[in-house]
């Protein structure tokens, strides 16, 4: 029976010890806020004074690591430490292994028997998709395009801006959030390009200052030569405007008798008395001569101006005679 009694006191003493030992070790500094690359390393320290038993790493309030003073427990491959002395004090890593996304959130540095503790938050950052709507792009000299570039599945959302490679008029861009997709955007380029050459699409994320780039490559061709459909079909209809008109014109105007075509007429149309001398249109009257023919001297008279010749045209039907002075 005072074997027995020993025995309890003897327990008791020796729970008291752990407890008073372990009530004199504590944080010194926890862990730090991290921000880091999906599918890198994050790394968390825990500064903790001498006499601890037992730290515990949580993540989101799950246990993923366990530390000894004579070895770790490790339950995932995932989660792995590394230990440092800084004077009297411990230092104790955690590792986390190929973060994913699903890792972010509060990560926690506790001690056994101890009612303290020190957390901080993870931040997991991923670099999605970026790709511009066509690899090759083919535009028209001094005609404004627009060009357009995508980040999908980011996490946070990235600045994007661009990289011009190509002389230019004008150019500009903007960046607009997909209703549909919060982890896509999309920015479009605005330009008026005058040569060829590259343009380059950057997302960036502040934070980290890491970025992706896809470029793709400007081919500018020359105006088609010419005039472009639209003013093709327009001229083409002025034309045909113009020749209707001419042509009511013709229909509806007066008759020019002095007209001269220059189309072959047949006999039976005119024909044209040149063979004969020119004759007045008036009746000629017989002349009177006597047998006697009187002298006929210098004609001291100034002659009139020379009567112009005239031409006769017989018209096959009606028979008409019609005089034309010749200039």
């Amino acid at each position: 029976m005072g074997s027995s009694r020993t025995g309890i006191l003897a327990t008791l003493v020796v729970l008291a010890g752990l407890a008073a030992s372990g009530s004199s070790y504590e944080i010194i500094e926890g862990p730090k806020n991290a921000m880091v690359l999906e599918g890198s390393e994050a790394r968390f320290n825990c500064t903790i004074s001498p006499g601890w038993r037992l730290i515990m790493w949580s993540l989101n309030g799950t246990v993923v690591l366990s530390i000894t003073p004579t070895e770790p427990i490790i339950t995932s491959d995932r989660f792995t430490t590394a230990s440092y002395e800084e004077g009297s004090n411990f230092i104790s890593e955690m590792i986390i292994h190929d973060v994913q996304l699903s890792d972010a959130g509060h990560v926690r540095c506790s001690l056994q028997n101890s009612d303290r503790d020190a957390s901080a938050f993870l931040s997991v950052i991923v670099m999605g998709e970026l790709f511009i709507s066509s690899g090759v792009l083919t535009v028209i000299e001094d005609e404004p395009c627009n060009v357009t570039c995508r980040a999908s599945g980011w996490t946070p959302l990235p600045d994007i801006s661009w990289e011009i490679g190509v002389p230019v008029n004008h150019s500009s861009y903007y960046s607009v959030r997909e209703p549909d997709e919060p982890q896509s955007t999309v920015s479009i380029l605005a330009l008026t390009p005058q040569g060829n050459g590259t343009l380059t699409c950057v997302a960036t994320v502040e934070a980290l200052q890491v970025h992706k780039s896809v470029t793709v490559n400007l081919t500018v061709v020359q105006p088609p030569v010419g005039s472009s459909y639209h003013s093709e079909v327009r001229k083409s209809a002025t034309v045909k405007t113009n020749k209707e008109t001419l042509q009511t014109k013709l229909k509806s105007g007066n008759e020019n008798h002095g007209y001269s075509s220059d189309e072959p007429r047949t006999t039976s149309e005119w024909t044209e008395s040149a063979s004969v001398p020119p004759r007045s249109s008036e009746p000629s009257v017989p002349e009177h001569r006597s047998s006697r023919q009187p002298y006929q001297g210098p004609d001291d008279r100034q002659q009139g101006p020379t009567s112009r010749p005239q031409v006769s045209f017989i018209m096959g039907s009606p028979r008409k005679v019609r005089n034309v002075t010749l200039v």
